[in-house]
């Protein structure tokens, strides 16, 4: 009786057991073989017990045998039965996991189709050249804006370190502003070349530029302004030119040179060019970002070799507060001459990036520029521009407003009015 009881204790810790590990089985596929082999290994206790039970009582209770009999079909049932759960999980399990795959394909294809740039029209004749081609067509009313530009940029990959690149840059410009003025408000279309260079471009020994572009220490674009002042006395045209009394003094601009620029540290790169008539200038120029602002900087010296004239010097310093979109700029610029005070120029700009539209961002600017000595040693002038410029980033286009007005104190004739300037345009980018 006592080894009767034992398996009485046995066989219900073994159903609860296997009712136990048939909730299991449905976090762990392994389950299903832990049940079969305890059940089979209850079953073998079992068949000792009723074998130990047969043997010392002998026909002591057939009833009793029978009953035992009953449970061992009974496990063997629930056996059967947690088997098949077991397979119908591993079934559900493989079938989730093969629809888990093709959702992921499905969603890489379509993502990859959303990303999947346009096919380019214009492609290079060459394997391992890559040529892209961009510019901007820009269109005002009073023309005192740049002209418009088609830019072509072929680059092969020469090693890991070193690019070759080459560069055709055009000016297309129909009634050119720096041409325009009140007596010539039709000149002929322009089409010329702004930079016809090769270049060898190495992340370890820096840049070398062959042929016409920007010198070293050409900066940025001036402000073109070409319209002519007016006497006082009789509002005549004179032959003083607003490009004559404001001059930044931005280097050389683009001339047939040689040009060599550093590999970049700590924010910092310097550039230096040997160009035709012994002309030289160099520059070093700075920028970096940190603590919510961004900043950039450069400084450059520069021989023109024109008469009367000794070395001219430049520099400008910008900061923007990334958060406010509030900036700062700051530019001056001086030129040495012999027989004359040395010419003069300053300039300071407040500005305001601010995205009240989702196309883009919206820009505002007040600047003030200061001249001494331009167009001559008895000149000064001053100049005070507003301007608004609505960017439209998905298009590549920006819409621009400006009024400014240009005064120059004269000591010598003629007197001259103060301009006012108005324009409004677009420039649209590919």
């Amino acid at each position: 009786m006592k080894n009767i009881f034992l398996l009485y204790i046995l066989i219900l810790a073994g159903g609860v057991f296997g009712l136990g590990l048939r909730a299991m089985s449905a976090f762990a596929e392994d389950a299903g073989k832990v049940v079969i082999i305890f059940v089979l290994l209850l079953l073998a206790a079992q068949v000792f017990f009723v074998s130990t039970v047969a043997a010392e009582e002998g026909a002591e209770d057939s009833e009793k045998v029978e009953r035992l009999e009953r449970l061992i079909k009974e496990q063997q049932q629930q056996l059967e039965s947690l088997q098949k759960q077991v397979n119908q999980l591993k079934k559900t399990a493989t079938e989730a996991q093969t629809e888990a795959k093709e959702a992921k394909t499905v969603a890489e294809e379509a993502k990859t189709t959303v990303q999947e740039p346009v096919e380019k029209a214009v492609t290079s004749g060459q394997e391992r050249v890559k040529l892209a081609i961009s510019g901007w067509v820009n269109r005002a009313v009073n023309m005192v804006n740049s002209e418009s530009r088609v830019r072509f940029d072929g680059t092969a990959k020469a090693t890991d370190d070193l690019t070759i690149g080459s560069t055709i840059e055009l000016t297309i410009a129909p009634n050119k502003s720096g041409e325009v003025d009140q007596e010539n408000q039709e000149t002929n279309n322009v089409f010329d070349e702004r930079i016809v260079e090769a270049t060898l471009d190495s992340k370890r020994f820096g840049k070398l530029s062959l042929g016409k572009g920007h010198t070293a220490s050409y900066g940025s674009a001036s402000v073109d302004l070409s319209v002519l002042f007016r006497q006082t006395s009789d509002d005549n045209l004179t032959n003083v030119r607003i490009v004559d009394a404001f001059n930044s003094f931005d280097g050389l601009s683009r001339q047939n040179r040689v040009r060599y620029d550093t590999p970049s540290f700590y924010g910092f790169h310097l550039a230096t060019s040997a160009i035709s008539d012994e002309r030289y200038d160099a520059a070093v120029y700075w920028g970096v970002q940190g603590y919510g602002f961004k900043a950039a900087g450069a400084a450059a010296f520069a021989y023109p070799n024109e008469d009367e004239t000794d070395f001219q010097y430049d520099g400008s310093f910008s900061l923007l507060h990334e958060a406010t979109g509030l900036n700062l700029t700051l530019s001056a610029g001086l030129q040495e001459r012999d027989n004359q005070g040395d010419a003069e120029n300053t300039y300071v700009k407040v500005g305001w990036l601010r995205r009240f539209f989702s196309f883009g961002e919206t820009a505002f600017g007040v600047d003030y520029t200061r001249s001494l000595n331009l167009p001559t040693g008895r000149d000064d002038g001053y100049s005070v521009g507003v301007a608004a410029v609505q960017q439209f980033e998905e298009y590549g286009t920006e819409i621009y407003l400006l009024y400014r007005l240009h005064s120059l104190d004269r000591d010598v004739e003629p007197n001259v009015h103060d301009v006012n300037v108005g324009s409004i345009g677009a420039r649209v980018k590919f």
